[in-house]
This record gives structure tokens, sequence and C-alpha cells, in this order.
């Protein structure tokens, strides 16, 4: 068998990562000729899909002007790209000319019967499969690829002795019980008395835990449940935590405590300008173009979950007016706006609060493309929850919100939380955790 690795990328992996050529060492990448058809389908779309079709095309055509694509083209990063239609020469059968990801397929089964050492990329679950029938082998792009079961909780637990009490609550705080991150915190639960339980968060510029205090001011009548929310609150609050993330199941509050703290932070502390909220629209970021009525009609479909926060949210407030009222009184005075995900690419946002709901749905490089959005003085908030993902693409292990949790958990200026308790309602709880 001959050592020399080739690499066949499907189309969805491009779209996933336009760079994502660049991942394979010092080995074969190979282009199959469908895939720059494909590519050519997405280059109009006004999605984060349709620019990077674009980008992956040009990053193609850089690599063109160096020598010819189809005998082979040496990499900046090394290795070898080359674009082959060689495999619609002799499709085999059960392959069909007439499918993509068939042609795509008959490229890797072509140098698999050349003996090369053949490896298919595809995030397409469905054509890993057939690869794996065809007898070819077949991966999913890893290069961005954290392990959710192992994802950064954002706290940890530990004991004290109910005899170091009056000692803990005198000075505030107390040395790390472990090698903590930055604005990690630490959940302390008396050794004899389970009822009483304290909370801190690490300092990272003290090394110690400091202690938060049990008074917690509500935010617009909104106040956390749990410890996991009490958590969630704090990090929300701080102003020098500049990136949020929440992941929590459905019901855990990461929405409406988002929004309750933004808008706190915004009306009554003045810390910033407006609050921003953002979700993707549908999956693989299409746009609000496919559906009928103006903008704000379509944004309305799609940000209902949004609304409903909002509306529970001012319902409590009824001397300031009916909640709906409300609501459109803040988006007419600009302190609120709420705008479709792919219509924020390319602004920049200075002193505002942006909450990006759904944030599962995103890849690692539309998250970065978010956050290299933010202005000086802005915050950003990802909420999501990893194990309900819409986007074919993406699963808990890939998508942008976990993998944003596991490469900056370190960075002094962010904070996450994995909430896991509901407090929806007894129902929801149940379906939660049982079904």
């Amino acid at each position: 068998m001959n050592t020399e690795k080739y690499f066949i990328i499907d189309t969805n992996v491009l779209l996933h990562n336009p760079r994502a050529i660049h991942s394979f060492a010092d080995n074969t990448v190979v282009i199959p000729f469908k895939v720059l058809e494909e590519l050519d389908k997405f280059k109009r779309d006004r999605s984060e899909i349709g620019r990077n079709a674009r980008e992956a095309t040009r990053l193609l055509d850089r690599y063109r002007k160096k020598g010819s694509l189809s005998k082979g083209v040496k990499m900046f990063v090394g290795g070898r790209l080359l674009v082959s239609m060689d495999a619609v020469k002799d499709v085999p059968n059960g392959l069909s000319l007439h499918s993509p990801d068939d042609i795509i397929l008959a490229t890797a089964l072509y140098y698999k019967n050349k003996d090369k050492q053949v490896f298919f990329v595809s995030k397409d679950i469905n054509a890993r499969i057939k690869a794996d029938a065809l007898g070819i082998r077949a991966v999913d792009y890893e290069k961005q690829k954290i392990r959710y079961s192992k994802i950064y909780r954002g706290y940890v637990r530990t004991m004290f002795k109910h005899r170091d009490l009056p000692d803990l609550l005198s000075t505030g705080s107390i040395d790390a019980p472990m090698p903590m991150l930055a604005h990690q915190y630490a959940v302390l639960q008396d050794s004899s008395d389970a009822e009483i339980v304290l909370l801190g968060r690490y300092n990272s510029a003290t090394g110690r835990v400091d202690l938060l205090g049990n008074e917690i001011e509500p935010a617009l009548g909104i106040s956390p449940l749990n410890i996991e929310q009490r958590m969630a609150f704090d990090a929300l609050m701080h102003p020098r935590i500049k990136l949020v993330s929440l992941i929590g199941l459905a019901g855990t509050g990461k929405t409406l405590l988002a929004l309750s703290t933004g808008l706190h932070q915004v009306l009554t502390l003045n810390r910033y300008k407006r609050v921003l909220v953002a979700r993707p629209i549908v999956p693989m970021g299409r746009d609000i173009g496919f559906l009928p009525g103006s903008k704000e009609d379509k944004l309305m479909h799609w940000m209902e979950p949004i609304f409903d926060n909002l509306e529970f949210i001012f319902s409590g407030q009824k001397a300031k007016g009916k909640a709906k009222e409300k609501i459109d009184r803040l988006i007419a005075q600009d302190l609120l706006e709420i705008e479709a995900l792919t219509y924020i690419r390319g602004r920049s946002l200075p002193d505002q609060l942006i909450i990006i709901d759904e944030a599962q749905n995103l890849t690692p490089l539309e998250v970065k493309t978010i956050i290299s959005r933010a202005g000086q003085d802005t915050k950003i908030i990802l909420t999501g929850d990893a194990e309900q993902i819409d986007n074919p693409y993406l699963d808990e292990d890939s998508n942008g919100l976990s993998y944003v949790v596991d490469r900056l958990k370190e960075s002094d200026l962010t904070g996450s939380v994995l909430l896991e308790k509901s407090e929806r309602s007894p129902l929801a709880s149940l379906a939660a955790e049982q079904l």
C-alpha cells in the first residue's frame, strides 16, 4: 500500500470552513470537480454559507495561479492540492452520474483503486456511511471539534467543615481548593449541613476564591432560582467578563437571564447604550428572504421565543404599561434591537450588550465572525443547548458554542456556566430529564 495519504474533500467541509484544505499536513488534498460546481451554486447566497463558498473559491483560484491544479500544486502550509475529475470517466455500478454525492464518492473510490491511502472527509453522516459501504475510510472534519462529554462546566464543587464557617464568612475569601481558571465558580457545601451552600468566584489576580454575597438585586424583577442560575447571573452582571457562554437544556433560564440582566444594565445601570439580540434564522444560516412579508414580519416569525421572554419580563411591570407597548417603546428608542444574525456581519458594534441565542446552530467560524464584531466596551452573551442542534452538519462536539467554551475557557475576559436544572415547570423538567 502506498504510504501517501489522499484526503477527498466533500463540499460541506468547505462550506463549514473554507480554509479546511490547510488542515491535512503534508498530504494530498483532492477537490472533486463536482465540488467546484456545488460551490458555484452557493456563491450568490448572502448567508455565511455563501461567503464561505466564495472564500473557498478565491483560495482555490490563488493556487490555480501557482500551477496546474489538475496536476497538483504545493500549498503555502505544506502538502499538495489537486482538483480531480477522473472519477467521472468510470463511475462504478451502484453510483449515479446524476447524484453529486455519488460523483464525489466515485472520486474517492478512483484513488482507492489506484492503491492510495484514501480518506473521504465529510460533514454529511449519510455520505460517510455510503463511503464505508464502498470500502472507503470516511472521517468527519475534526479540526475544530471538542469532546462535549468533557466540556468545561464553569464551576467546581467542594466541601468545607462547619467549624470553619465563621472564619470563612469573616474573611470573605478562601484559598482555591484546586487549580482553577479565571472567573471559575466554586460551590462550597457544608460537610455536616447540606442546606448550607456558599458560592464563590475565582480571582486570578489574588489566586483566591472570593465569596459572593447572598443579597442579589433582581434584574427587572428577575432573580436566579438555583445555584446554577446564580452563577450565570453573576457572570452576566460582571463588568469585566466580556464574553459569557451559557449552555443548558430547555427551561434552564439561559435566554431569560441574558435578556433581563442585559436590559437591566442598559436601562438601570447605563453600562451599554443598547441590547442587541440576534439568533440564527434557520439551519445552515439561510436568511429570512425566503419568507413572505416585510423584514419585520419575517423577524417576528423567527424571534417569537425572544418576544415571549421579553413579555414575561415586562408582564410584571403593569404600572409601567403593557408588556408589548414597553417592548415597542424600547425598540423605538433604540435601546433594544432585535436583528437577524445574517445582518450583523460587517457591522462594528461598540458599547453594546449583544445576545446571540441558539448559538449551538453556528459553526466555529461563524461564532468567530460574530465575536470579532465586538467593539470597545461591548459584551457578548452566547446561549444555547448543545444537545438540540438543527444544523445537519454540526453536533455537540463541533458546534461553535461548545468550541468557544473550550477554546476560551482560560481567558480572563470570559466566563461560562453549564446549566442543567430546569425551572420552566415540573413537566418541562420531567421532559428534559427523562425524554
